[in-house]
């Protein structure tokens, strides 16, 4: 007789525990956090100040912190969890505010914060919400940082002194919005997120985007097939983008999400929806103790 794969159902006391301890917590006063529900569509003041987001050190071109928030069993600044932990947890960076014109992708990490502050499923989880707030707190947001750059072209891919700049000419012809930079992680926002995948070796990377309204993916593993309603559509590679750098290059499986609107973040229940189907594939395709 054929037997389904048995769901995997979650212990409720980590889960009750966890969200007992996320609310006894203190909430961190963000000077950013004023700003930024005025700017992000669906986060108010109350969301982004629960995320206790703190400051990794790092600094944009205009001298903004660049904030994280830790989550998980082993995490600096993490939610313990309660119970019986995998021996090696998987660890999951989720980067959002790449490109500072799409809102919405700071937003949902704003949520997906909250979501793993109640219950982090035995994954250790780092959070970037904004990593390129010069760009998203203009009057009018713009794609690319203070220096004029796109971060998600700046990354260092091989090649990339090669081939960037010959990509920008030819086939964006000079695109200001895609401008790859000077020199690869000229920008201190890349060279941030480069530090962070090589100091804390995360297992997979999430890169959150807007409008194209598709699931992309780069790297080992077979890709999960749909998040809510995104649909994989593999878009390729570019010189200089994280997927290329993360999942082609390290060999660290990055799933891009495309969110449909930059300006309009996802409803409540379909940020939930793609949160779980995230849980479920790398259940799946994760096992415990597997680097």
């Amino acid at each position: 007789m054929k037997t389904s794969r048995p769901t995997r159902v979650w212990p409720a006391a980590p889960l009750l525990a966890a969200s007992l301890l996320a609310a006894s917590l203190p909430v961190v006063a963000v000077p950013q956090c004023a700003d930024w529900s005025r700017r992000l569509p669906g986060v108010s003041r109350s969301l982004c100040e629960q995320a206790r987001l703190l400051p990794s050190g790092a600094h944009s071109v205009h001298g903004v912190p660049l904030y994280r928030r830790d989550v998980g069993p082993r995490g600096e600044e993490a939610t313990p969890w309660v119970g019986p932990a995998p021996r090696e947890p998987r660890r999951v960076l989720v980067v959002g505010g790449i490109h500072g014109d799409e809102l919405s992708s700071a937003s949902l990490v704003f949520h997906w914060i909250a979501h793993a502050g109640m219950a982090p499923h035995g994954l250790d989880w780092r959070f970037v919400p904004a990593l390129n707030p010069d760009g998203l707190m203009l009057p009018k947001p713009t794609r690319v940082n203070a220096n004029k750059v796109d971060l998600n072209r700046n990354f260092p891919t091989p090649r990339w002194a090669q081939e960037a700049r010959v990509y920008w000419e030819k086939r964006t012809r000079r695109d200001p919005r895609r401008y790859p930079g000077r020199a690869a992680q000229s920008e201190p926002e890349t060279r941030f997120l480069v530090d962070t995948i090589t100091e804390w070796k995360p297992d997979l990377i999430v890169s959150v985007h807007a409008p194209y309204g598709v699931l992309d993916y780069d790297g080992p593993r077979e890709p999960p097939q749909r998040l809510g309603r995104l649909e994989l559509e593999r878009v390729g590679i570019f010189p200089g983008s994280l997927g290329h750098y993360g999942g082609v290059h390290k060999g660290v499986p990055v799933v891009t999400i495309e969110l449909p609107n930059a300006l309009r973040a996802p409803t409540e229940t379909e940020m939930r929806q793609m949160w779980h189907d995230l849980l479920r594939w790398v259940d799946q395709r994760f096992q415990p103790g597997e680097r």
